[in-house]
């Protein structure tokens, strides 16, 4: 089922729109998996390729909204709702919890396919983007506990002297330790090494002195 480089999740009571789903995505060569139910589809294996979940509002057994908050506190692939029920504060509820499009039945399918589309390049983003996150972590994690204490102060702006006085250390070592922490984290510049912390999310503060 998982043979290609994606797979487009279907979740709908309706065979009929199952079915017939699967024909038109499998036909525009996109890899489907359909599901009946929202516990179906929460307990099925999933590959870990680029997805995403094209989900009906109503459900028999949850709806589609709390479907998606259950899915909340993990990385989820993005969701395009779909229902035959929908309303104005529907479509505005389900686009501010993230959804990438909201398209009542019978909708066109030139305009399923290009949600989806959206949605798996939004997938394929989020998951590089993970991954340099992870890069950049286990970058961190080699650094020693001094090259932690030397990274935030660099990143402020304090010259290698303030810097040795914070720690209570000599300049030539904090020099050192400067050194190491840069070489680790491949940071070519200062501003390169900036650039990490902001996405390692390490606190910075300002100082008026550049180093």
């Amino acid at each position: 089922m998982y043979e290609k480089d994606h797979t487009v999740f279907v979740v709908d009571d309706d065979k009929r729109v199952r079915d017939g789903l699967t024909e038109y995505l499998e036909a525009s060569r996109i890899n489907v998996a359909t599901f009946a139910t929202g516990r179906e589809y929460l307990d099925a294996p999933k590959p870990d390729t680029p997805s995403c979940l094209v989900l009906d509002v109503r459900l028999p057994d949850v709806d589609g909204f709390e479907l998606q908050a259950q899915m909340s506190d993990n990385p989820r692939p993005p969701i395009i709702f779909i229902t035959g029920h929908g309303d104005i504060p529907m479509t505005v509820r389900a686009m501010k919890l993230g959804a990438v499009d909201f398209l009542s039945k019978p909708f066109q399918e030139h305009e399923l396919l290009a949600a989806i589309e959206t949605a798996l390049q939004r997938d394929r983003t989020s998951r590089q983007e993970r991954a340099a996150l992870l890069e950049l972590q286990a970058k961190l994690d080699c650094l020693s506990a001094r090259e932690r204490d030397v990274l935030p102060l660099v990143v402020s702006g304090l010259m290698n002297k303030q810097g040795a006085a914070k720690l209570g250390i000599s300049e030539i070592t904090f020099q050192i330790h400067r050194g190491n922490m840069m070489r680790k984290m491949h940071a070519d510049s200062l501003a390169d090494l900036v650039r990490i912390a902001g996405k390692l999310n390490i606190p910075i503060t300002h100082s008026r002195h550049g180093n």
